[in-house]
């Protein structure tokens, strides 16, 4: 090798060890990064015509890894879908009380038993039909609260899609954005990797709403399309479509017209829909769940509670005939939502101008009988703890009052558990996912400061070569 070709040779060598610390640098600068994928410096042999005369840069390479970064974004969708359900099982759970604890519906349930055991022993005290006066307002108000608390859940759901459709469609629109940028850009420079990161990240975010795959199409671009098929980017954007709903009662739904799906184009994308496209996970899969099935059961079940204690206390007094219906429905033509309009009958409500001598003599009582009377309030707590035959809210067998609201809480609860349990499990294998992706792609500090030291060798070596042709050069000038 000539002298000048081992000039040239350190000089493209320094360069090179220059690009390939400054990109150590930005590695490691954004190794915690969300997004980042680790960057390296792409060199090849640098020849004349018949001699290597040093290195060149070729570009900026990034250590991707597709089928893991699929991988894990399937991951995240389900993980987000299971947390959703995992949250939301867990405040209905929290809100509907605990029958072990005594707390919530079954906590009022047991207070109105015994306002009406102490009114049966001493039918005559003030204090006691007063105490069942407040034990019927209370659970009344605690139906209507868990009705309107499952309401409210349900319009959140719906506004959380209407959300979710927005961020999806935006990120949708990036994309498009990000290729049409890739296209006049050198595919192996640094900028396309920022493009191609970013671009990622926008992926990733669609990816918790709904599982998608990406496909890589000519000049960098890429199209996105669901798990099942259906292109949400082909070229274009293609407008996902969802119309939120003001309001979310008790018996509205899609099949109503009341409520909305969501679709790309004309193919229906709604979980749970009679279409090839309907979607199986990720957020949109948790929340149309939620507001279209779990919710709405919930309320069934709640209900069919609501339904149970009425009808008992309807017909409490058989023998007799009195009546002695302390909760009514206000509309009971009205359909589902019983819970919701539950209340206390004005009959023995004083705040209503209501009598509480009624409690002891019969709703329909028109003089004041005895004080001492205590049969009805006998007859009243028999029906509530007599075994009633429930079959409807997915509830089937003979229950007491306080047994169908106590198996009501358990089956909450084993939701709630079952719900938390997938979450764990998903959790675990987005995480071992992350991990893997991250030991492919993302930046190992450690890693990055070995090759800097070697970056650092490299550097030192060039740089004596070109100190050593240096000292040649003088030694030749002096001769």
């Amino acid at each position: 090798m000539s002298l000048s070709n081992a000039i040239n040779t350190a000089r493209t060598g320094l360069q090179v060890t220059g690009l390939r610390a400054d990109m150590v640098a930005t590695n490691v600068s954004n190794a915690t990064t969300p997004g980042y994928v680790r960057r390296s410096v792409l060199v090849s042999e640098q020849m004349t015509v018949t001699n290597p005369s040093g290195v060149r840069v070729d570009g900026v390479g990034r250590a991707a890894n597709d089928p893991l970064t699929t991988q894990r974004m399937a991951a995240g969708s389900d993980l987000a879908q299971a947390s959703v359900m995992a949250s939301t099982w867990a405040s209905l759970s929290a809100r509907l009380g605990d029958s072990v604890d005594g707390t919530g519906l079954f906590s009022m349930m047991s207070d109105f038993e015994s306002a009406l055991a102490n009114a049966a022993g001493t039918p005559e005290s003030q204090a006691n039909l007063n105490a069942i006066v407040d034990s019927v307002r209370a659970l009344a108000s605690e139906f209507n609260n868990l009705s309107d608390f499952v309401a409210s859940e349900r319009i959140e759901a719906d506004r959380e899609i209407a959300s979710g459709v927005d961020t999806v469609n935006d990120a949708l629109r990036q994309i498009q954005a990000i290729n049409s940028q890739l296209a006049g850009t050198d595919r192996t420079s640094g900028k396309a990797a920022a493009l191609m990161d970013e671009r990622q990240r926008y992926v990733d975010t669609i990816s918790e709403f709904v599982p998608i795959q990406t496909v890589q199409r000519p000049a960098g671009a890429i199209d996105v399309m669901t798990k099942e098929g259906v292109f949400l980017l082909a070229g274009s954007a293609r407008e996902i479509e969802f119309s939120p709903a003001a309001a979310v009662g008790p018996g509205d739904g899609i099949d109503t017209g009341a409520l909305s799906g969501i679709k790309v184009g004309n193919v229906d994308i709604t979980p749970g829909a009679a279409s090839y496209g309907a979607i199986s996970s990720g957020l949109f899969g948790a929340l149309f769940t939620l507001r279209d099935t779990d919710l709405p059961a919930f309320q069934e079940q709640l209900d069919t509670v609501a339904s149970d204690v009425m009808a008992r206390l309807d017909n409490a007094d058989l023998a007799g005939g009195a009546n002695t219906s302390l909760l009514i429905d206000t509309n009971p033509t009205a359909g589902a939502g019983v819970a919701a309009r539950i209340s206390i009958n004005p009959l023995i409500d004083p705040l209503q101008g209501g009598q509480l001598s009624l409690l002891r003599d019969g709703l329909d009582a028109v003089d004041v009988g005895n004080a001492g009377n205590g049969s009805l309030f006998n007859a009243m707590l028999d029906a509530m703890t007599a075994n009633r035959s429930v079959s409807s809210g997915g509830f089937q067998g003979s229950y007491t009052a306080t047994g169908l609201v106590a198996g009501f809480a358990s089956r909450t609860g084993q939701m709630r558990v079952a719900s938390e349990g997938v979450q764990a499990s998903t959790a675990a294998q987005h995480s071992i996912m992350v991990e893997a992706e991250q030991k492919q792609t993302g930046v190992d500090v450690d890693e990055q400061m070995q090759l800097l030291l070697q970056i650092e060798q490299a550097y030192a070596a060039n740089a004596r070569v070109i100190e050593v042709a240096n000292q040649m050069m003088l030694r030749l000038m002096e001769l």
